[in-house]
């Protein structure tokens, strides 16, 4: 290794896997000037000024997260310190799912897109007060408390971050307001031409006056016709009523003409993941095509800021059961457990991620002279214990962890105090 060298980094001897390249194999992967220069095998060592052993770790494209909750001391306990669930847990991109409104995305932009290491992007929340504790506050999510030509403009005016658009369907909503609010949340996305992500499964509770003759289970079937090609069914695998499966067992037969005619599907893992409707789903032929983590401050244990209560008194301030620790790669190792390929998963977390916001020319590949942001990933063999929220528990034999990631061409060590350690089964 000399000082003209003509790499700066070489990442030696792992399993890339870049769907975007169409390589699944050992190779060497070799930066310079923070981009990728060349992705092949055997290349000299010494054509590096630095070189890192990554030999039976996983080298994937940055990871992208299409679900997180980042707006730190703004949405209430949901807003997690961005590096921290981003480039400290091995994850390269986050997308914040309706933290930021028309009234706050100035200060999004600002305080936590411009400072974190993590790039950062957001889906604009429907809302005028953005992604507050609505399950606390639901009237501040009522039809009056959405301006469709304010959040129209300044999602306009924040194009460099705002990929799309955060709306809301779940039977607390409807019981109090019915179908208006999602469809004042489509219309943002058809006047913006931005994807609507399309939050169901219980959320808000019912009021006290009850379901207010509202079902969960016609939610689906009635907001789908409202949505576009593209647009975003979250929460598939949601233990909730109104998700994709019904209160017989079945998954809505609506699902798979909405996948036909171009509609998608991210995992939203969260408080919402069951392995037992999962399984169902997937049997179904219902395969995510990108996979959110959903880690916010109810759901991952993080000490709140300076202020900020340790716990409401009541119950119904905690409506996740949540676990303690978790990361996008213990997402990952979810879908693994659940019959899912390493092929079929880094898809969702690279390449489908980056088309989902329109920027895969710009991320979520290792071709060369794109951006270097890669993830390097542990990948342990043995028999270990995943848990979802409704307490089941799988035994995986294979659990992703992340090492390190790079951010155009920057080491971050995957050192994040909510990263889970392996437990043996």
């Amino acid at each position: 290794m000399t000082s003209n060298a003509p790499y700066d980094l070489l990442l030696r001897g792992g399993h890339v896997i870049c769907p975007a390249s169409k390589i699944n194999g050992v190779m060497d992967v070799a930066i310079k000037d923070g981009r990728i220069a060349a992705v092949q095998s055997d290349i000299l060592p010494a054509s590096a000024k630095e070189v890192i052993d990554v030999r039976g770790k996983l080298v994937l494209p940055g990871m992208i997260d299409t679900h997180a909750h980042v707006y730190r001391y703004v949405s209430g306990r949901f807003g997690l310190e961005a590096d921290m669930v981003g480039v400290h847990s091995g994850v390269t991109t986050v997308i914040d799912q309706g933290g930021p409104s028309c009234m706050t995305i100035p200060g999004f932009q600002h305080f936590v897109a411009d400072k974190a290491k993590t790039r950062v992007y957001a889906f604009m929340s429907s809302y005028l007060v953005g992604g507050l504790e609505g399950h606390l506050y639901p009237n501040l999510y009522s039809p009056e408390c959405i301006n469709i030509d304010a959040t129209v403009r300044a999602t306009n005016a924040n194009r460099n971050i705002v990929r799309g658009i955060k709306g809301h369907a779940e039977i607390g909503g409807f019981a109090r307001w019915g179908i208006k609010v999602l469809q004042m949340s489509a219309e943002i996305g058809r006047q913006t031409d931005l994807p609507l992500y399309v939050h169901f499964g219980q959320l808000w509770g019912l009021p006290k006056s009850g379901a207010n003759g509202e079902d969960a289970d016609t939610i689906l079937e009635r907001v789908i016709p409202e949505l576009r090609p593209g647009d975003i069914l979250a929460h598939p695998f949601t233990r909730h009523p109104g998700g994709f499966v019904n209160r017989e067992g079945q998954v809505h037969e609506v699902i798979r003409a909405a996948l036909d005619r171009g509609l998608k599907v991210d995992v939203g893992h969260g408080s919402h993941f069951s392995y037992r409707l999962a399984r169902k789903a997937l049997d179904a032929g219902i395969v995510p095509d990108t996979l959110g983590a959903d880690m916010h401050g109810y759901n991952t244990y993080v000490p709140p800021p300076p202020g900020m209560p340790l716990e409401h008194d009541d119950d119904e301030a905690h409506p996740f059961i949540g676990q303690a620790k978790f990361s996008l790669t213990q997402a990952m190792s979810s879908m693994l457990a659940l019959g899912l390929s390493i092929e079929q998963i880094v898809p969702m977390v690279t390449t489908n991620a980056a088309a989902m916001i329109r920027v895969s020319d710009e991320i979520g590949s290792l071709k060369p002279g794109i951006v270097a942001d890669v993830s390097v990933l542990s990948d342990q063999r043995g028999r270990f214990i995943l848990r979802d929220n409704e307490k089941n528990q799988v035994v995986a034999e294979r659990l992703l962890q992340p090492a390190f990631c790079l951010r155009e061409g920057v080491r971050y060590d995957a050192n994040a105090a909510i990263l889970p350690q392996a437990e043996a089964a």
